[in-house]
């Protein structure tokens, strides 16, 4: 079976770009909590929905709703509201995390088809095995913390389908489950779609440099010369036993696009691009370089230099196989 390309739509014109770019397969979010890139200015409502399905199957693409947010108690009105919405669009399927949403879907919409989130953070064969016989779940997107032995194993063990992040940006954390910015900030990540958000961020200028803080907290000091990154908390340099280092993860960007013949011998279905929050032409090129190396693959060329190609779309101009290659463990 061929790979799938699932690439981000964070607006509808970026989910047009993506479509004719040539992805396989998009996935979007609504213009509220029940999204995880909940950021002003992005996002679909119900109306804008339905179109971007329609273009998309008119197209031959897919389009996938991420409702993968974890519902507030007392509060479950918006997480029903978006099953329902992304029901009558008629998208291809909705990617869910949270076990009340899972089994509303499962009970409200027996029909729609529905993939679990990384938000989860399922990586065993017993919890994805948890997920699929209790709610009928077609498809995991893994934790960004496997090897590729790993997640060959695991798709030896399991009887449903995988989809792996392969570019973008890289939690080192189990996602959905990070409280070091909920602690700083007093905000969800979950709710508020962004681990750093920016009215909690500032930055100080001294002699020495300058310093990034998130909430008060100082994540990380720049030199004069040095360029000045966001405060990400997982992505800050920190001092531990005298030694100042990145102590969680460099600030560097996901690019496993050297191994996707690899993860397609792992028994992988799908290849997940992050980004909802990026513009239109980021999108399109990202989409285009990636669906040339994945139609190289299933022909059975040489490998592209995937790499190299991509260069220019990392974080800082670096970028990493992440736990793919388990090189920091």
């Amino acid at each position: 079976m061929s790979i799938e390309l699932v690439c981000p739509a964070g607006t509808p014109s970026a989910l047009r770009a993506a479509v004719e770019a040539g992805a396989h397969a998009v996935y979007c979010g609504f213009r509220d909590e029940t999204n995880a890139r909940n950021f002003p200015g992005l996002n679909f409502s119900p109306q804008e929905l339905r179109d971007g399905v329609r273009f998309a199957h008119e197209r031959g693409a897919r389009v996938l709703v991420a409702i993968n947010t974890f519902a507030r108690a007392g509060a479950f009105e918006p997480w029903a509201q978006a099953l329902a919405n992304a029901a009558e669009a008629k998208a291809d399927a909705v990617i869910l995390a949270d076990v009340a949403v899972l089994g509303y879907a499962a009970a409200e919409h027996p029909n729609l088809r529905i993939h679990l989130s990384v938000q989860a953070a399922a990586a065993t064969p017993e919890a994805i095995g948890f997920y699929a016989e209790t709610f009928g779940v077609k498809r995991v997107v893994l934790p960004r913390v496997l090897s590729v032995e790993e997640i060959a194993a695991l798709n030896r063990a399991i009887g449903i389908e995988t989809e792996v992040f392969v570019f973008g940006g890289l939690c080192p954390m189990a996602e959905g489950r990070c409280a070091l910015s909920s602690y700083a900030t007093g905000r969800s990540p979950n709710i508020s779609g962004v681990c750093s958000p920016p009215e909690a961020v500032a930055y100080s200028e001294d002699k020495g440099g300058t310093a990034a803080k998130l909430a008060g907290f100082t994540i990380n000091r720049f030199k004069p010369a040095e360029p000045t990154g966001y405060p990400t908390l997982c992505k800050g340099r920190f001092v531990a036993d005298g030694k100042t280092s990145y102590l969680f993860e460099d600030p560097t960007s996901l690019n496993a696009a050297g191994l996707i013949a690899n993860l397609k011998k792992a028994g992988v279905t799908a290849l997940k691009i992050e980004g909802r929050q990026r513009g239109k032409g980021y999108v399109a090129e990202v989409v285009r370089m990636f669906r040339r190396v994945v139609d190289a693959v299933e022909a059975g060329q040489p490998p592209l230099e995937a790499e190299r190609m991509l260069q220019a779309f990392v974080e800082g101009g670096r970028q990493t196989s992440g736990a793919y290659k388990k090189t920091w463990r």
